[in-house]
Formats: C-alpha cells, sequence, structure tokens
C-alpha cells in the first residue's frame, strides 16, 4: 500500500487498471427484455445512457454473478467479476430461444480503466476528446456517454464500486497504455491493487468471490437495495427472494457486515468470529485503513450479532487460534 496512491484517490485522482474484469456485450432487439427475465434488477426499464448494479441468480436464490448492465443504446454492456465470465457466458447462450439477442465476449477487445477521486471527472475529461467534466459530473450512477481517445470510441460509465466514486472507461485494449499515459499527464497516480483493496473494504463493498460467492443469496450480502427491483416482472430465482422479503421480513440467517477492529493486527480472511464460547461469522475481507489508521473488515455474521456497535472477537487464524489471541473489533454498519 501507499499513502501516495491512497491519498490521490481520495483527495485528487487515481487510475486502477481492470484487467480482472470480465466484459460481454448484448445486442439485437430483443436484448433488454431477454435480460430481463434473467437478471433481478429492471433492465427493460433502461434507456440509451442509463445502466443499473444486478445479480444473476439460479433458480434456488443463490448467486451466479454480480454484474454492471450498462445501455448503450445500441447494445447492452455487461460487466463483472472475471473469473464468473465463462460462467454467465454459457448459461446466457442457453437461454436465447427465438429472440433477436447475440452475445460477445469482448474481455479481450477492450481495457478497461477505472479512475476515481473528488479530480477524476476532469483527469477523464483532459484524456479524453468528446466529453466535458462537467457531462461527466452530471452523470447519474451508472450513466454511461461516449467519448473518443485518439480518434477512436470510448464508453464512460459512473460507478463507486471501487469505494470511491468515479468512472470506468472503455476503450480499444490496444489503446490502455496511450490512455494510462494520458491519465497520468491529466494529474491521476496509479492505484495499486494492495491500496484499491483498502478503499473498497473502507467503503463496504463487497466482492464476488471474496465477500459473495455461488452460496450467497444477495439479501445475505445486503446488495438488495442496489441490485433488486421489487416491482418488475418475473426472473430466475425471483421466488426465494421473494418469499424471504415477504414472508420472512427480509430475515436471514446471516449478514454482511462491516467491523472496526481494534489493535494493529489485521485479521486473516476466513478468520472466525466469536461472541463469548460460540463462533458466530467469519471475515471475509479485511486491510489496514489509513483514514482511520485502524484495521478494517467484512465478514458474516448470524442476523442477532448483525447490530451496529455489537462488540465480537476474531480469532487470529483461519484454523481457529486461541482465545487469548483474539482480536476485539465493533460491528459498524449492515453493508448496503
Amino acid at each position: 500500500m501507499t499513502s501516495t496512491a491512497y491519498t490521490a484517490a481520495r483527495e485528487r485522482a487515481a487510475w486502477l487498471d481492470r484487467s480482472n474484469r470480465g466484459r460481454i456485450v448484448v445486442s439485437g432487439a430483443d436484448r433488454r427484455s431477454y435480460l430481463q427475465g434473467l437478471l433481478t434488477n429492471d433492465i427493460a426499464a433502461l434507456t440509451p445512457g442509463s445502466g443499473c448494479y444486478a445479480a444473476y441468480l439460479r433458480a434456488q436464490g443463490r448467486m451466479i454473478a454480480d454484474l454492471w448492465v450498462y445501455e448503450l443504446g445500441d447494445l447492452v454492456l455487461l460487466a463483472m467479476h472475471g473469473d464468473v465470465k465463462d460462467t454467465v457466458l454459457a448459461r446466457l447462450d442457453q437461454f436465447i430461444f427465438g429472440e433477436d439477442v447475440q452475445l460477445g465476449d469482448v474481455t479481450a477487445t477492450f481495457a478497461e480503466i477505472a479512475i476515481v477521486g473528488p479530480h477524476a471527472a476532469a483527469a477523464v475529461a483532459r484524456a479524453l476528446t468528446g466529453v466535458s467534466a462537467d457531462v461527466l459530473t452530471a452523470l447519474p450512477e451508472h450513466g454511461n456517454v461516449r467519448a473518443q481517445f485518439d480518434g477512436a470510441p470510448a464508453i464512460v460509465t459512473r460507478g463507486s464500486d471501487v469505494g470511491e466514486p468515479g468512472f470506468e472507461v472503455y476503450l480499444g485494449a490496444e489503446q490502455r497504455d496511450a490512455f494510462v499515459r494520458a491519465l497520468e499527464s491529466a494529474g491521476a497516480v496509479a492505484l495499486d491493487a494492495e491500496t484499491a483493496e483498502a478503499i473498497r473494504i473502507e467503503a463496504g463493498v463487497p466482492l464476488f468471490h471474496r465477500d459473495m460467492d455461488e452460496e450467497t443469496i444477495p439479501l445475505e450480502a445486503g446488495i438488495e437495495q442496489r441490485a433488486i427491483s421489487l416491482t418488475k416482472g418475473c426472473y430466475v430465482g425471483q421466488e426465494v427472494i421473494i418469499r424471504v422479503l415477504h414472508r420472512g421480513h427480509g430475515r436471514v440467517a446471516r449478514r454482511l457486515v462491516g467491523l472496526a477492529v481494534d489493535g494493529p493486527v489485521v485479521p486473516e480472511r476466513a478468520a472466525a468470529i466469536v461472541v463469548g464460547d460460540k463462533v458466530v461469522g467469519e471475515v471475509t475481507s479485511a486491510a489496514f485503513s489509513p483514514r482511520l489508521g485502524r484495521p478494517v473488515a467484512i465478514g458474516y455474521v448470524q442476523r442477532d450479532v448483525a447490530e451496529p456497535d455489537t462488540i465480537v472477537r476474531i480469532n487470529s487464524s483461519s484454523a481457529g487460534g486461541n482465545a487469548s489471541d483474539a482480536i476485539s473489533a465493533r460491528v459498524t454498519q449492515r453493508i448496503s
């Protein structure tokens, strides 16, 4: 972790390579109605220049992936964690019957760079042509706009999943290095993976295959307000979600929470979270927080432990550790 990168991301502008993302395009006249029946958010309501965050579920309500969905006007762009891209693409392909829908894997075609921080709009506008800082600043969450870099098309989307508000820029893979140089000339600083992880955990943003996986129900991870529409029609896994929300009043056995950790020791991933003599959960992500000057973590706990200010202990190792080595921590928030 570098203090220069952290300060840039929080106070100026920093860029982060997103080569770990997968990217799929969905084209054809039926693209939105087709995705409407598969994803949890209201895809049919999207208009050119808008987007949303969504989940793709199995019939049992458990996650296949979380996705960022952007309607570009002539196609829908889907971005997701890279190691689920092939699974998502294969499952989407299985559900094309008579619809006018075509799928394309553009992971290798596009480079994707995130730019975050208070001066991110200015840095992006200086690096690109065809879009101003004012237009970028006015973009709503998940909004998107076309631009150009060195005469070639680029796409800019608005987002905050890095943990700090900013933008994602998609452009030809061969232009990646030149675009990074342009960003750095505009004042943006490279954001290393360790520092980016600390910013994400400080913000309580869950990451697939770290804080969520194929056994997770979205309500456990607290993403339902952002990822699930309660007014749209049927989608895969909806029955389970509605049953929990309506009959179960949203109560799930475990919830993802933020944790403020006492002392200097950063907990290990999968370290047990304990109350009294009872294991009530486990850590999924942890890092040292430069902002707080102490470690912070994300983890699942049983629902009766999920209220803010609940005091817990975190064992010193994922194997269990000694009670005398346990770290004290306080539940700070339910992830949302």
